[in-house]
């Protein structure tokens, strides 16, 4: 059965995005020649279900190809349908379902790259396996929260922690079965 990965980045109040989508306080930790384990990370995938929002950013900001590199499947969960673009297909079904099937099918894992929409609705049907959270040494005060208030409580396993001397820390856990 393939697990479903959160890989993501937060300030150390919780926020994944300064409002209006910003994520400009990720460069904050930016340093040549250091991707914090996201290139392994990704090695171990070929899937991964973004949220359109956070999608369109990263279009704008680094250009499809950070996603669709002919070597995974890309699922933008939107309210709009769109043609298929490449191996990018934007999916406005019930994304529960979706995740229920990729897990079934045979592959390497899938990925959850936000937004917090998406992240909190896979969290409410418990279906995100394992998280891998980079906590920013910053403290927004506004923003988008990483989790939102209304999911079930559940308990985590610590696997690893990580810090790097630009001051991020990151967390790895599993969901306890």
């Amino acid at each position: 059965m393939r697990k479903m990965s959160l890989f993501i980045a937060t300030s150390l109040d919780g926020y994944i995005a300064k409002p209006n989508d910003d994520l400009s306080f990720l460069k904050l930790v930016e340093k040549e020649g250091e991707d914090y384990g996201y290139t392994k990370f990704t090695n171990t995938i070929d899937s991964v279900i973004i949220g359109r929002r956070t999608y369109d950013y990263v279009l704008k900001e680094i250009g499809p190809s950070h996603y669709d590199n002919g070597q995974r499947d890309v699922y933008v969960i939107t309210r709009t349908e769109r043609p298929q673009v490449g191996r990018t297909i934007f999916y406005t079904g019930n994304i529960t379902e979706l995740v229920k099937r990729l897990k079934s099918e045979k592959g390497k894992n899938i990925y959850c790259d936000g937004g917090a929409e998406v992240i909190n609705e896979l969290l409410k049907h418990d279906l995100i396996d394992e998280l891998i959270i980079s906590v920013i040494p910053v403290l927004l005060g506004n923003g988008t929260r990483l989790f939102k208030d209304g999911r079930p409580e559940q308990v985590l396993e610590l696997i690893q922690v990580k810090t790097f001397d630009t001051g991020l820390t990151q967390l790895h856990y599993k969901r306890k079965k």
